[in-house]
């Protein structure tokens, strides 16, 4: 679906309600993974517009001097009107998009004017049923995302969703969930995934439109400082205690099961604008580095992870030769 020789490393930075904007995306594409707009960040979709047409042109310029830029994607909402995802799709079309990531709800609608517009999809799943289902639906390719993440989470352990998955599905597999290193990467490569979405790490950059409270509270923070729930938004995610706390919000009432959604949220609290999310991989954020020299440390990380699985690989073969 994404040409590897144009990336840096296989990683998706992935889309966050209110965080990812053009500024994260282009530097993203610029250092070489794939970066993903998401429509819904966009007041109107002239705005939308306005970052298409800024992101490559930087895209284009940037392809003069190097072959490692990678490609735009489009986010979108499965449950958008059919006219508004036409005329969406249709508008990133003509920017030169041609790989859409979808999330909530069925993707076969998604699906049909994305081929048709010619088009690929990959669409988000947390559970091999949900998988099934959207491989039904006739996706193109599937982010599986694991325990761990962090404004979309599932429950589930990559060991078991990932390889379970490419039992059942062949084409491109992402890994999503708690992954901030090039080892990560790395790691989701070896249970079967072809790339790796980050959304967490990213979060905690200087081109991310977040807070600079909500950045420093990423670096700060471990995943005791994370509580799962689906009663903040109806969709389980993982949130930053601190962030509830200073929002007034009874964590552990919260936190029960069955807790009726939004029901202690003070009436001037939003989700993602107040409350913040951030998934397990927190534990391995330390700082707030530019996109450009986040990416240069993942691609050391991701390259001594390959290293240091040839350099077992030598010592298997050495032994079983010895033996």
């Amino acid at each position: 679906m994404f040409n590897r020789a144009s990336l840096s490393i296989p990683v998706i930075c992935a889309p966050m309600f209110l965080v990812t904007g053009p500024d994260l995306v282009r530097e993203a594409c610029l250092a070489g993974l794939v970066g993903v707009l998401p429509r819904h960040n966009a007041r109107t979709l002239a705005q939308f517009e306005e970052w298409l047409d800024a992101i490559q042109t930087a895209r284009k310029e940037a392809l003069t001097r190097s072959t490692r830029v990678g490609p735009l994607v489009v986010n979108v909402s499965a449950k958008l009107p059919t006219a508004e995802l036409e005329e969406t799709l249709a508008l990133a079309g003509r920017y030169g998009v041609d790989t859409v990531i979808s999330v909530g709800g069925g993707p076969r609608e998604v699906v049909r004017v994305s081929h048709a517009m010619g088009m690929g999809v990959l669409h988000d799943v947390i559970s091999v049923e949900f998988a099934k289902k959207a491989i039904s639906q006739g996706v193109d390719g599937l982010i599986a995302i694991g325990l761990g993440g962090g404004g979309h989470s599932g429950l589930l352990s990559h060991l078991t969703l990932i390889e379970k998955i490419r039992t059942i599905f062949k084409g491109p597999l992402v890994m999503a969930g708690g992954i901030s290193t090039g080892a990560g990467v790395r790691a989701a490569e070896v249970l079967g995934a072809d790339y790796a979405y980050m959304g967490t790490r990213f979060i905690a950059t200087k081109e991310a439109d977040a807070p600079a409270d909500y950045k420093q509270m990423l670096v700060e923070s471990t995943s005791e400082d994370l509580v799962y729930t689906p009663n903040v938004t109806g969709v389980s995610a993982n949130w930053l205690k601190p962030s509830l706390k200073r929002c007034g919000i009874d964590i552990e009432t919260l936190a029960t099961p069955g807790a009726e959604r939004f029901a202690h949220l003070p009436s001037d609290i939003r989700p993602w604008r107040d409350i913040w999310s951030g998934g397990q991989g927190i534990d391995l954020i330390s700082d707030i580095p530019d996109v450009a020299s986040l990416v240069a440390r993942l691609v050391r990380e991701y390259q001594i992870a390959c290293e240091r699985r040839n350099l077992a690989s030598a010592m298997e073969n050495t032994w079983a030769t010895v033996t």
